[in-house]
């Protein structure tokens, strides 16, 4: 699996990430896991055409003692086998590794 890893946050920092990421609405059915919403711009051909079936779409993110894992595989909510469940593409990569680099700064958490 293809992810993004930040490791060695205080238990403090952890406590404040899970917190904003349930504030958003983030939060998954299983604890630790949250579901990063993928922006609509941002998806390819494909996952265009299934949103109505296989939508939305989400990056998971996993909490844990002190690191945070996104994973880089562009899901969809509404099935969980299809063809259009696919690894970010460079650019879909870039802009989510930003936006969680941008969510821990906002956090004012030094990484």
């Amino acid at each position: 699996m293809r992810s993004y890893l930040i490791e060695e946050l205080t238990e403090d920092d952890m406590q404040s990430i899970k917190a904003r990421l349930s504030e958003k609405g983030f939060k998954g059915s299983l604890d630790d896991i949250y579901f990063i919403p993928f922006p609509m711009e941002m998806l390819n051909d494909e996952q265009t055409e299934h949103i109505a079936e296989c939508g939305p779409y989400v990056l998971v993110l996993e909490t844990g003692q002190d690191s945070i894992k996104m994973e880089l595989l562009v899901r969809g909510k509404g099935r969980l086998r299809c063809s259009c469940i696919s690894y970010c593409t460079p650019e879909q990569r870039n802009q989510m590794i930003d936006f969680l680099d941008n969510f821990i700064r906002e956090l004012d958490i030094p990484v």
